[in-house]
């Protein structure tokens, strides 16, 4: 899976043949289709299986009692750590779907964004609630959220390329920083006026 995930954010579903992952992976491609069923089976259990770990860390998170800034800021260091850490080409792989019109994705699998959008109005709605955000779109905060986050992991290669121009003498931001970065923003972006949520935070 962490083989199909790489070639599959370098080349796109079509751009993969069967037996270049199973030649990444150091297996043979009869063993890929055993325990798959093939390649387009491969690429839904690796889009279901990371989609499912983020859901359900996403909706316990949205489900705790801590306010709402907190629980934001909380969400976005998950997604970071995601991204970051654990599946390192799945915001670009899942960015090629995406500009595509996601093709690939069965019903079910676009049923797991939804869960994580629902989970961001939540936290959001609840914010209002109590005075730590100022009305705001949840469906905009999500996407400034998600898209801010998936566009940066996706893009590390072409922004390391733009950044080592010599002109520019910027080095390339690293992870931690760039999800501290988009914590702040967006939580003192919806603060309310006279709220207490950036003491909190």
């Amino acid at each position: 899976m962490a083989a199909g995930t790489e070639l599959f954010a370098e080349r796109g579903y079509d751009g993969v043949p069967l037996w270049l992952i199973a030649e990444k992976a150091g297996v043979n491609k009869a063993m890929v289709n055993y325990h798959f069923g093939g390649k387009r089976k491969l690429y839904l259990a690796i889009v279901g299986a990371t989609f499912a770990e983020i859901v359900a860390r996403v909706e316990s998170l949205a489900e705790s009692a801590r306010p709402a800034p907190q629980m934001l800021r909380e969400l976005i260091a998950v997604v970071g750590e995601l991204a970051a850490r654990r599946h390192p080409h799945f915001c670009t792989m899942m960015l090629r779907e995406i500009l595509t019109g996601g093709p690939h994705l069965e019903p079910e699998l676009i049923d797991k964004p939804v869960r994580v959008l629902a989970a961001v109005q939540r936290i959001v709605a609840r914010g209002v609630r109590e005075g730590d955000f100022r009305p705001v779109d949840p469906l905009l905060t999500h996407l400034s959220l998600v898209g801010s986050l998936v566009f940066f992991f996706a893009t590390a290669r072409f922004r390391e390329r733009v950044l080592a121009d010599r002109r520019l003498a910027i080095k390339p931001p690293d992870a931690a920083a760039y999800v501290r970065h988009i914590q702040d923003l967006l939580t003192h972006g919806l603060a309310a006026q006279g709220s207490s949520a950036g003491r909190r935070t």
